[in-house]
């Protein structure tokens, strides 16, 4: 029997919960802020476009081989412990970002800062083991809601804030809210008790996943590249192959495998993961795209529009992202996961498909943009609710992290190939691409989304508490 059946849990109020609300939202600003300013960080660090390239993967391949660690060790030694420690990592990130005099500094703290993806599912597990089942989904969708919130506050703040003080700044406000965000979970949470402190770290499966994350991440990185060099990209995927069959035969034969491969075969996980992926592509693609139409001639189909303007036109969907998370958490706790995320899936498809064929107005896809990020963040969020509990208490770190890893592929493989639409799209000698290509992008984003609703029919009815 472990600790945490042996004692009850010491119960939190709305405060704690607030103070991991506020501490996702300071995360997912700092995540947020190098994406918007990256052709500002390129003029002033003298960084070539595929060195670009590399700082914006940077936190993301961090990130990706952080989670799942950071969410074994949680349920093993007690998810406040983890997370001081972790964010101890993140506020020495911010401040080597802030002060760094060159790009090799830089990537040296985004490469700290990566870890900050790896306090989501500890979060979780504290959310879980101090409060009763029905609150504490409502207290993942607001923890899941500010950090989305907070990724689009950063996206839209980071220019202005770089532009009007310096780069460095922009590095350094959400760090100094990081530090002080994490001073308040430290004092209003009690500490859990570890779950399973006497198990042995899985090194050889940590290892090969490290190594599947990093191949796959890579690759859809380095996509257009890899799509005319075809014996590269076959050594690629053989390798991603290779990777996969070791892990998983490692993982099957491991006394205290980091991740237990029969919880993932349970219908609401695999379900889970698999819907997570498609909603995240589809989402990807709308934030990708919509962007580059306001930016487009306003001579064609497009309208012209500034880095300000863009921003503005954008604010609506960064509200929405914030109050997705939370709305999420109140539907699932009263309708059900399975019923949120339907209804997510059906509003989510039918406006990316609506946006391919009407998107001749800025309110247009402002309003397509707003609908996106509100059924995209009642997914993911209702995912998240869903296979934290549908697992056993000391499997809530590893299950939800695979949710957020799963989340950054789908990311990742969502604008690489919208930017191939954009890049086939464009003739030879034109400054824009087609307007066809920014329709393919959107009908392909919502089949894409549509499909997952499959994957819903496997989602089991009930949660385990």
């Amino acid at each position: 029997m472990t600790a945490t059946t042996l004692a009850p849990p010491v119960r939190v109020g709305k405060p704690a919960v607030w103070a991991l609300g506020l501490l996702a939202a300071a995360t997912g600003t700092l995540e947020s802020v190098v994406a918007p300013t990256l052709p500002l960080l390129q003029r002033e660090l003298s960084m070539s476009p595929a060195q670009g390239a590399l700082l914006s993967i940077t936190m993301l391949l961090t990130g990706a081989l952080v989670t799942p660690v950071a969410g074994s060790l949680g349920d093993r030694h007690g998810g406040k412990r983890v997370m001081l420690r972790l964010m101890a990592v993140v506020a020495a990130g911010g401040l080597v970002s802030s002060l760094a005099p060159n790009l090799p500094v830089l990537l040296l703290g985004q490469v700290l800062e990566g870890a900050m993806v790896g306090a989501m599912p500890l979060s979780f597990i504290l959310v879980r083991k101090h409060l009763p089942a029905g609150a504490a989904q409502v207290a993942i969708g607001v923890v899941s809601g500010l950090f989305v919130g907070g990724g689009m506050l950063g996206t839209l703040v980071a220019g202005p804030v770089a532009e009007g003080l310096s780069r460095h700044w922009m590095f350094a406000l959400p760090t100094i809210a990081i530090v002080a965000a994490t001073l308040l979970v430290h004092r209003l949470l009690p500490d859990d008790p570890p779950g399973r402190s006497d198990a042995r770290i899985d090194w050889p499966g940590l290892a090969l996943l490290s190594g599947i994350l990093l191949t796959l991440m890579l690759g859809l990185a380095t996509a257009p590249e890899l799509g005319g060099r075809p014996l590269l990209l076959g050594a690629l995927v053989l390798l991603l192959a290779l990777l996969v069959t070791g892990w998983t035969a490692v993982e099957r034969r491991s006394p205290a495998p980091m991740v237990d491969l029969r919880m993932v075969a349970k219908p609401a996980i695999w379900s889970s993961y698999v819907i997570t992926f498609a909603v995240c592509a589809g989402t990807s693609v709308s934030m990708f795209l919509v962007p580059q139409l306001f930016a487009a001639s306003a001579d064609g189909y497009g309208f012209g529009a500034g880095s300000t303007d863009i921003g503005r036109y954008l604010l609506p969907g960064t509200v929405a992202g914030a109050v997705s998370g939370p709305l999420a958490g109140v539907v699932a706790r009263r309708f059900g996961a399975r019923t949120a995320v339907a209804a997510g899936i059906g509003v989510m498809t039918a406006t990316l498909v609506g946006m391919a064929f009407v998107h001749a107005e800025v309110w247009h896809l402002v309003v397509g943009k707003t609908l996106v990020a509100l059924a995209s963040g009642v997914c993911v969020t209702a995912m998240v609710v869903k296979t934290a509990t549908s697992v056993d208490h000391g499997d809530t770190g590893t299950a939800t992290s695979l949710v957020l890893v799963i989340r950054v592929i789908g990311m990742a493989a969502g604008a690489q190939v919208s930017g191939a639409f954009l890049t086939a799209g464009t003739l030879p000698g034109a400054d824009a691409p087609a307007e066809s290509a920014f329709v393919t992008g959107f009908v392909i984003a919502g089949v894409v989304t549509a499909l997952s609703l499959l994957a819903v029919r496997a989602m089991n009815k009930e949660a385990k508490a």
